[in-house]
């Protein structure tokens, strides 16, 4: 049965729960609480080739790509190697939602047009403070998204035959 003094939502904010809630850090997020983030997002248009923020900036907001591609590289020698394509429906940037992180890739556009929503560390940080509980689910999908990467890491230095120092990364 309806509840007539809920909150409903208009057609576009329901399509963008849905694209939200397909995205890892807003999954366990019910419509009531994505909504908190509504007013925070920013949509901006990029080109190919724009970088949207570098290795070792100041992690100053959330990235969910609504079309395009973005490549995310770390600097080799004075390279741009690429570590993962981010594609629609997908977020980067995700160590905004920690205070005080620093970029650990850069992110480069790579399509003719990439369309992001871009969610300010800010506006989180203040979502946050405001509502523990979508804090604890955002940071257990974070801590989820973690663990699957370190995973991927120590299979990939397994399967390179140890060709770098995994010691490196306790240090």
């Amino acid at each position: 049965m309806l509840n007539p003094f809920s909150k409903t939502f208009d057609e576009e904010q329901l399509k963008m729960f849905d694209f939200m809630q397909g995205i890892k850090f807003f999954e366990r997020l019910r419509q009531k609480e994505l909504a908190r983030f509504l007013p925070a997002m920013h949509h901006r248009k990029y080109i190919m080739d724009e970088v949207v923020f570098f290795s070792k900036d100041p992690s100053q907001a959330l990235y969910l790509l609504k079309s395009g591609k973005v490549n995310l590289t770390i600097d080799i020698k004075d390279n741009f190697e690429t570590i993962v394509e981010v594609n629609k429906g997908e977020a980067f940037g995700e160590n905004s939602l920690l205070e005080n992180a620093k970029r650990t890739y850069t992110a480069l556009i790579n399509s003719d047009e990439a369309e992001l929503i871009v969610i300010p560390h800010f506006a989180i940080q203040e979502i946050f403070d405001s509502n523990p509980k979508i804090k604890a689910k955002m940071m257990t999908s974070l801590a989820e998204y973690y663990n699957a990467n370190n995973q991927r890491l120590f299979r990939s230095y397994r399967e390179s035959f140890g060709f770098f120092s995994l010691r490196q990364m306790f240090e």
